[in-house]
């Protein structure tokens, strides 16, 4: 089983998410997705992010722009980074994601935040764009609005959230196979790849 914490405030997580679902039906393993708050493991965890951001090293940011552009040709998909807006308050967008999975639709819910927020550059903070998200995937957009707005939900957002952080994870994408063995960011694809393969080896 693996088990997918991500925000999809990150264009790493963009690129991990679209990837790994191919690698997974590949090798007939199951994707639970797990919708977190990433800045609340930086809060907690990993506040040096923060300082990086503020005081980049330009060697650096130079190679990872061109990085992410090699990686999203790669994938097939188009980043825009930074957008606009950024960070985005991706609260409602991951709350988002939690009703959206009541509703059997996470999967489509969380893609067309990636597209919109990565793609088309659009602030994913605001009640209009996430009505158009709504609307793109088949989701009555007054209930989603009143289900983000209900406390268990809220609740579960947390929940995964603080799950992550106590497992050890220090950002998003935070990846398990079998609830104990974990992998960061979409460059450990081909170790998971990996772990995989032996685990079908061995059975």
């Amino acid at each position: 089983m693996i088990e997918f914490f991500f925000d999809c405030s990150s264009p790493w997580t963009y690129l991990a998410f679209t990837n790994i679902q191919p690698l997974a039906k590949e090798l007939g393993a199951e994707i639970t997705w797990r919708p977190i708050l990433v800045g609340g493991i930086f809060n907690t965890v990993n506040k040096t992010m923060y300082e990086t951001r503020a005081n980049p090293v330009p060697a650096k940011q130079a190679y990872t722009a061109k990085d992410m552009a090699d990686w999203a040709r790669l994938a097939n998909i188009k980043i825009k980074m930074p957008p606009t807006v950024f960070p985005v308050n991706a609260v409602k967008s991951m709350r988002g994601c939690i009703w959206a999975d009541s509703q059997g639709k996470l999967l489509p819910f969380a893609t067309a935040v990636f597209e919109a927020y990565w793609g088309d550059d659009q602030d994913v903070s605001k009640d209009e764009v996430l009505t158009k998200i709504c609307e793109r995937v088949g989701l009555d957009p007054a209930k989603f609005f009143g289900g983000i707005g209900e406390q268990s939900v809220k609740d579960q957002l947390k929940t995964n959230t603080d799950e992550a952080i106590a497992r050890g994870a220090f950002g998003s994408p935070t990846i398990y196979l079998d609830k104990t063995d974990m992998y960061f960011g979409n460059d450990r694809l081909p170790l998971i790849r990996a772990a995989l393969m032996r685990k079908k080896t061995a059975a």
